[in-house]
């Protein structure tokens, strides 16, 4: 993340906070699977498998969706070229558009299928030489790098590493809290604001890159 401009970073947050906010009311809706965090639904295909079989195909589903999600993403930035991050955040608008869309119609299939393509493609934001640069969806690369940023300081070699993750797990963690509650306090009307947040994140991305 360091290897950002402070724009660019601010909307690496931004994404982080969408994303966790986004995954918060997917797994509500979902009854404890996941949107963002396939790593968790590969455990929880894992058990499925043997406790639960017959309900196995949810967890795969949303495995399978998550990566055509990241497959519509790369496919998006890739014809883009300079705009590929207003590109792309304006496919997660729509997608969560019709989030929302599920969410007030009371289909929590419609919800959770089109988060999971939403948080797939969003992925592909921050990307160099084909591999992903920045993780905004999940943390556990960021969670690694902030040990390892302990260490170094611990070890007297000062990096700025350890407090951008931290920063982006904290804006995840932030973003699944309001998820949590706005679910509570809204209720089916909360995929609303995670549609109007990446539409916002959309036009932060063009000003961006209006000035690149």
């Amino acid at each position: 993340m360091l290897r950002y401009d402070r724009p660019r970073q601010m909307l690496a947050l931004g994404m982080a906070g969408l994303a966790g906010y986004t995954d918060a009311i997917g797994f509500l809706a979902a009854n404890g699977y996941f949107v963002s965090f396939m790593s968790g639904n590969t455990t929880r295909l894992a058990v499925d498998l043997v406790a639960q079989p017959s309900n196995a195909w949810v967890p795969a589903g949303l495995i399978a969706g998550f990566v055509i999600g990241v497959a519509a993403g790369a496919l998006v930035t890739d014809l883009a070229a300079a705009r590929r991050k207003t590109a792309l955040l304006s496919l997660v608008c729509a997608l969560l558009i019709i989030a929302a869309t599920g969410a007030a119609m009371g289909s929590a299939a419609l919800l959770a299928g089109t988060m999971v393509l939403a948080m797939g493609a969003l992925n592909n934001a921050f990307r160099r030489d084909g591999e992903v640069a920045v993780g905004v969806t999940y943390m556990t690369g960021a969670l690694v790098r902030l040990g390892q940023g302990l260490a170094a300081r611990i070890g007297g070699r000062e990096t700025g590493a350890a407090r951008a993750a931290g920063l982006l797990w904290l804006s995840l963690g932030s973003g699944a809290v309001a998820g949590a509650m706005a679910t509570q306090a809204l209720g089916s009307a909360a995929p609303a604001l995670a549609a109007v947040a990446a539409g916002l994140l959309a036009l932060t991305a063009a000003r961006i890159e209006a000035r690149s």
